[in-house]
């Protein structure tokens, strides 16, 4: 049976791009080594974070390999495949290239709005597309659609290699009620920034984050903290956050963890539409608290 490696801070990796709006490379070689210098435990790439849906087969296709090459089994890497043609993302399963990729992350079919049965269906099909551990991805506010907790049970009862969900429905009630019935080899990952210190505390295993893109060492040690029972310590670093949490996502996302780091050297602010750059108020305040605490 498959069992979930992706524990701890993951990095939902964002793509830089240069001014002209090519694929920075070199800055994305510099991002990674300084993620894993300060804490990444896993990465997820190509996904919503890494501006997927603009970037071109090639351009995924060179950066999955450079990344792989780059961490070199160092850490886990989880990879984006899904979308709202089942048949679409089985054959891309069946076929594509998963060299050096560690599981697959599976979003729920979005602007369809099937039933739970629908999903159900779904993610079972690609359960037994591919023999990699999967991870569903519940983002209602993305999709259109919830996941519920019973049909996320279900799903982890019924396929074994489905191994746990990035949980980003921000109800912690549902989160709660996964958690209480799942099987044991199933896990729990925070899909929230704002919310894996509570998500955490209820016994999820690590969150798969935008702002560890910007902060590595700051966000695992917060995790580390709460996962020995350091309560206090790690309640801290959620308190210093707060107020950047919220600004991430005022103007969408990666938008303002792009901000982020183009404040700190990183990137060019470059995105490619139809996302644009964080506006000007809000990349003021951010600098004004990064500059309060002192990164």
């Amino acid at each position: 049976m498959a069992h979930n490696i992706f524990k701890g801070l993951g990095i939902a990796l964002i793509t830089p791009f240069q001014e002209d709006g090519s694929v920075d490379y070199k800055s994305l070689i510099r991002l990674v080594e300084y993620q894993l210098n300060n804490g990444a435990d896993f990465f997820c790439i190509l996904a919503t974070t890494g501006e997927t849906p603009t970037l071109t087969a090639e351009e995924k296709q060179k950066i999955k390999d450079l990344i792989v090459d780059l961490v070199g089994g160092r850490v886990p890497i989880l990879m984006g495949c899904g979308g709202n043609n089942t048949a679409a993302v089985v054959e891309e399963l069946q076929t594509g290239d998963f060299r050096g990729i560690d599981g697959v992350l599976s979003v729920c079919p979005y602007y369809n709005k099937p039933s739970q049965e629908g999903l159900y269906q779904h993610f079972k099909a690609i359960a037994a597309a591919t023999k990699l551990p999967v991870v569903l991805y519940n983002v209602p506010g993305r999709t259109g659609v919830n996941l519920k907790a019973e049909t996320t049970v279900r799903l982890a009862h019924d396929c074994p290699n489905i191994v746990a969900i990035k949980e980003a429905s921000g109800n912690l009630e549902q989160v709660d009620e996964i958690i209480k019935n799942k099987p044991r080899s199933f896990d729990v990952i925070s899909g929230d920034d704002a919310l894996t210190f509570p998500m955490i505390s209820c016994g999820a295993v690590g969150v798969i984050s935008v702002i560890g893109n910007a902060l590595p060492r700051e966000f695992s040690k917060m995790i580390r903290l709460q996962m020995q029972g350091e309560y206090d310590g790690a309640r801290k670093i959620h308190h210093r956050f707060t107020d950047l949490f919220a600004l991430l996502f005022v103007d969408g996302n990666p938008a303002g963890v792009k901000a982020m780091l183009h404040e700190m050297g990183y990137i060019d602010n470059v995105l490619r539409l139809p996302l644009v750059p964080t506006r000007i108020s809000t990349l003021q305040r951010m600098s004004e608290i990064m500059k309060e605490l002192k990164i």
